[in-house]
């Protein structure tokens, strides 16, 4: 059983920059893809991005490539989300989420463990 701890999330102003934390525990981190979705009220949960077990592999949605970077460090059990030029339409609930597979994808359903997440909002 891997459980899943977001932070960092908050209010940031259009432009401004915010970095999430996902803290992992249980499970063999260094061993599992991770990813991070967001969803907004009335909405599917979307994808964001996703990182493979050692890091060489990083996938992006359109809508955040160029402006959001996800990393990892295996040595903290922790995976991040440094997000940049924040838009008003990035305002969401961002999830952390865990394969149990070294492989990313950005498919949500192949995700294992998901954590509580952490809201950010981005005011204009």
């Amino acid at each position: 059983q891997v459980q899943l701890e977001e932070s960092g999330g908050g209010l940031v102003q259009a432009g401004g920059s915010l970095r999430l934390s996902c803290a992992a525990s249980g499970g063999t981190f260094s061993m599992y893809a991770m990813g991070w979705f967001r969803q907004t009220p009335g909405k599917e949960r979307e994808f964001v991005a996703a990182i493979s077990s050692a890091g060489g592999s990083t996938y992006y949605a359109d809508s955040v490539k160029g402006r959001f970077t996800i990393s990892r460090d295996n040595a903290k059990n922790t995976v991040y989300l440094q997000m940049n030029s924040l838009k008003d339409e990035d305002t969401a609930v961002y999830y952390c989420a865990s394969r149990t597979i070294s492989i990313a994808t950005t498919e949500r359903g192949r995700y294992a463990y998901w954590g509580q997440g952490t809201q950010v909002t981005v005011s204009s």
